[in-house]
């Protein structure tokens, strides 16, 4: 099969994948759609690619957006950040690691650290904090997101990664072999 065509069918896959997750666990909470998303977020880098990662962690905040899941519109920057982050650490740590457990296992860690401090920053220290006043004279975050947006992006966002990096750990390695790469 063409490299492009490839690309193309794998990365359709995941957010065919992701979104259909995403709309199916809408109603079971952050903890249980997140861990789901960020499975599908570290299955896509460490099964179709870096490419592939990053255009699903990149794509995926804007349909968790439309689909009502991603609270506020000024929070999928930080989750594009964040996805990113996730997907490159894994890559860059275990993305080639196929027999190295103690080297999956690390990046499946460092990763969900990186997203958890990416978006922890951004969210908890940038928006709603450094910006906080000038985006609530503006109009542009209301009060009770201002007080929700803390507790959603700080430890909720470590155990998802962790859970969903868990889960692409034991599904990635099936995944090769079926595909045979």
């Amino acid at each position: 099969m063409n490299k492009k065509i490839r690309w193309i069918t794998e990365t359709a896959i995941m957010l065919a994948l992701l979104v259909t997750l995403q709309a199916l666990t809408k109603g079971f909470g952050q903890l249980v759609t997140g861990s789901f998303v960020n499975a599908v977020l570290a299955v896509t880098v460490l099964v179709a690619g870096l490419s592939s990662g990053i255009t699903v962690a990149l794509i995926s905040p804007v349909l968790a957006y439309l689909l009502g899941i991603a609270p506020q519109i000024l929070t999928v920057p930080a989750i594009m950040v964040g996805n990113s982050v996730y997907v490159l650490v894994l890559y860059f740590i275990c993305g080639k690691a196929r027999k190295r457990i103690v080297r999956q296992i690390v990046g499946w860690a460092v990763a969900a650290a990186a997203k958890f401090a990416a978006l922890y920053a951004i969210v908890v220290g940038l928006i709603c904090g450094v910006l906080s006043e000038a985006l609530l004279a503006a109009g542009t975050l209301k009060p009770p997101m201002l007080q929700a947006l803390p507790a959603t992006f700080s430890w909720p966002q470590l155990v998802t990664a962790l859970i969903g990096g868990a889960v692409a750990l034991l599904v990635v390695p099936v995944l090769r072999k079926a595909l045979r790469k």
